[in-house]
């Protein structure tokens, strides 16, 4: 059975529904190392075999946020400051890594951190890995 997990910043301005399609008693996460995701605290979760729906309500209180290789979009909420998704372009589809700390109703025992180390990654290595482990868009209409 699967699950929808819904998440957003926290004013609501920035909202996201991740599809997860297997029936699992956890989810595994990751903590970047970077110093943008340690001082925001940030842990991610991603499954290159779900989707995910991205809302914006107001597209004036949202900015993405560049930086290192500029190949990401940090969606930063600018009326609350929260970071809940983090988007990536690749062959003309938008794939994500989900902020676990923005989930809506969620246990945290359902998370399992799994190590992660991305340093000397080049750009093209970092690009694949996101292609083969970040979720992909839903084709579905938006929540």
């Amino acid at each position: 059975m699967s699950r929808d997990f819904k998440g957003s910043c926290h004013c609501g301005n920035i909202g996201f529904t991740l599809h997860w399609p297997e029936d699992t008693a956890t989810i595994p996460v990751r903590a970047c190392g970077c110093e943008l995701c340690t001082k925001h605290g940030a842990v991610w979760t991603s499954n290159p075999a779900g989707s995910f729906q991205l809302h914006i309500a107001d597209q004036t209180k949202a900015a993405p946020y560049r930086f290192g290789t500029k190949t990401a979009d940090f969606h930063v909420c600018l009326s609350c400051g929260v970071i809940p998704i983090v988007t990536c372009e690749m062959e003309g589809r938008q794939y994500a890594v989900l902020n676990i700390k923005t989930f809506n109703d969620v246990d945290p025992s359902t998370f399992i951190s799994a190590p992660t180390d991305f340093e000397g990654e080049t750009v093209d290595d970092r690009l694949a890995r996101r292609q083969r482990n970040w979720t992909p868009q839903s084709e579905r209409k938006p929540f």
